[in-house]
């Protein structure tokens, strides 16, 4: 089992930026997070669950929801178990609970919405203000 924490989010003005984290514990020792594509998912109030990133086990492959390309990055240190998304140019639509999650299958898969994700969660609220 592994749990995995969010942390990061908050209020900020548009234009601005945030950087969450997503710490995770319990069955991470000898390497195993690092077998673990990470994924950065959000939800906005009254809308679906969205893909916003993924990262690939090593952390050298990173894909983008369109939406966010050019303003998001993801990335991860194995050594701490943790994965991140620095957010710059922040916009008022980019308000959502962010949401990191854990899978073995590849990022591409993740990105393309054909991977498992095997655990989530619960998630950090980031609010944009105009």
């Amino acid at each position: 089992q592994v749990q995995l924490v969010e942390s990061g989010g908050g209020l900020v003005q548009a234009g601005g930026s945030l950087r969450l984290s997503c710490a995770a514990s319990g069955d991470t020792s000898r390497g195993t997070f690092a077998r673990y594509a990470m994924g950065w998912f959000r939800q906005a109030p009254g809308k679906e669950r969205e893909f916003v990133a993924s990262i690939s086990w090593s952390g050298a492959t990173t894909y983008y929801a369109d939406s966010v390309k050019g303003r998001f990055t993801g990335s991860r240190d194995n050594a701490a178990n943790t994965v991140y998304l620095q957010m710059n140019s922040l916009k008022p639509e980019d308000t959502a609970v962010y949401y990191c999650a854990a899978s073995l299958s590849h990022a591409s898969e993740i990105f393309r919405g054909t991977a498992g994700m095997k655990y989530w969660g619960k998630g950090t609220l980031v609010t944009v203000s105009s």
